[in-house]
């Protein structure tokens, strides 16, 4: 599925409106966060997932103590 959007001026910022069959697809409703990643081909959009997000950054607060315990973990 893709879909043309334009960039709008929303007060002194730009926003994007997404057409409703996409947020129908993304399980999203207004106000909810998304998630906005650079990949090979261009962007990707998901869902913000708080507790996600905090997992992650115990894993990079962890990283570098149990770097040798994570090593041997991915053998």
């Amino acid at each position: 599925m893709s879909a043309v959007v334009k960039i709008r001026k929303v007060g002194t910022s730009a926003g994007v409106i997404l057409p409703k069959d996409l947020l129908e697809r993304l399980d999203l409703n207004v106000g909810d966060e998304l998630v906005v990643r650079p990949s090979k081909d261009g962007f990707e959009l998901s869902p913000y997932d708080q507790d996600f997000e905090k997992k992650i950054r115990a894993l990079r607060r962890s990283r570098r103590k149990y770097r040798n315990a994570y090593r041997e973990l991915a053998k």
